[in-house]
């Protein structure tokens, strides 16, 4: 059954591939409304693997000018997230010759390999009808209404091990969370951890945001942050642990919910983790829905068919779709997807059945190691849904 069809909602996502020199683009786009903020989506991976990186990141930059002159005409880009094979060798090429570009854009730039066989591929996320503006502390504010949202992008440190880089990671967002009227609690939507060895790194990972969150009234008994703790690089070796992070300003109380699909998955406290299997925003006009990196896990917390790619897969949707319908979604109302591997050797079934069940949805299949060893895939997604509530308009 193909999931990736427009329903009856005329303002359902609205999905197209464009073919650009030597690159590919998928695009989605989602507006609740005449005058509405629009939502766009866009991956962009290079298609020659016998071209030098720097050709193949011309080719995809070059595909993602071309829809910033046509369909994507007026929409400001707030994340822009590059993907990279090599980044001790790719990392400084790709910032200099895009600094002046993302200026005002938050950046997020992780080595984890294009399991397609290039070197570079680009998730960007984009707003039409906001204002933008990179503020002092490091963060991009995109604002419209009554609301401040405020993307991060490869926050990093070279304290000693992952769990002091952590530590550090969060203590000094939630300081810039403070300077923004915020709190890490009340405003904090989605955060992404990118560790390296995470088979090794993790468990410091775990141990200084559990503490952290502690600090901070996130426990059990009151809610987490939707999150991806998922294997990635840094140029620099001496980085072991990398946070993207979105939070925003404005929300009021009941705004917020969250996922947890009992029948299929447990919540993660019971082992030892401190994040929400997934988060739904309400707006006066839509729904926002954040999945975290999920796998094949059942509501034991036992991981499910072990070696199993195909199993393994079919399960994590399964979880997917039951969180999404908590949220009253389903797949048509994802923006985008991101897909982690473990074993490259994986790719071609999963690309397949991927390929199958959502052929024009804006994804990325990356080779990046899950927190357990025995999860062979873990999945993201994000998306909207129109609705009408008592909150403002995005």
């Amino acid at each position: 059954m193909n999931n990736d069809n427009n329903n009856d909602n005329s303002y359902a996502w609205k999905r197209q591939t464009v073919e650009g020199e030597k690159a590919v683009a998928r695009l989605s786009s989602f507006c609740p409304g005449e005058g509405a903020v629009a939502e766009h989506h866009v991956t962009i991976q290079a298609t020659d693997p016998t071209q030098t990186f720097r050709e193949q990141l011309e080719a995809v930059l070059n595909t993602y000018y071309m829809l910033t002159e046509n369909q994507l005409a007026g929409a400001s880009a707030v994340l822009k997230r590059y993907y990279l094979s090599d980044a001790a060798n790719q990392a400084d090429p790709l910032l200099a010759c895009t600094a002046e570009e993302d200026v005002d854009c938050a950046v997020s730039v992780v080595q984890q390999a294009p399991l397609c066989g290039t070197k570079v591929a680009m998730w960007v996320y984009l707003l039409s009808g906001v204002g933008t503006q990179m503020l002092h502390d490091g963060l991009l504010c995109a604002s419209h209404g009554p609301y401040r949202h405020l993307w991060g992008g490869s926050a990093c440190n070279r304290a000693a091990n992952s769990e002091y880089q952590t530590r550090l990671l969060l203590n000094d967002y939630v300081m810039q969370l403070t300077g923004q009227g915020c709190r890490l609690a009340d405003n904090c939507v989605r955060t992404w951890f990118f560790v390296q060895n995470v088979d090794v790194n993790y468990a410091g990972v775990v141990k200084a945001r559990n503490e952290v969150f502690v600090t901070q009234g996130l426990t059990e008994k009151t809610h987490y942050i939707a999150s991806t703790g998922i294997g990635g690089r840094h140029a620099d070796p001496r980085v072991l642990v990398q946070m993207d992070t979105y939070a925003v300003a404005g929300l009021q109380p009941g705004q917020v919910g969250f996922l947890y699909a009992p029948t299929h998955l447990n919540p993660t406290y019971e082992y030892g983790v401190s994040f929400e299997r997934g988060t739904r925003v309400d707006y006066g006009d839509r729904r926002q829905v954040f999945i975290s990196g999920t796998a094949s896990i059942d509501n034991k917390g036992e991981v499910l068919y072990p070696g199993d790619i195909r199993r393994q897969t079919h399960r994590m949707w399964d979880n997917v779709e039951a969180l999404l319908a908590e949220a009253g979604c389903t797949f048509d109302d994802m923006g985008q997807m991101t897909v982690y591997l473990r074993d490259t050797a994986d790719y071609a079934v999963v690309s397949d059945l991927f390929a199958r069940r959502f052929p024009q949805m804006p994804l990325v299949v990356v080779h990046a190691p899950v927190c357990r060893p025995g999860w062979l895939i873990e999945m993201e997604c994000m998306g909207a849904k129109a609705l009408r509530s008592g909150f403002p308009d995005f």
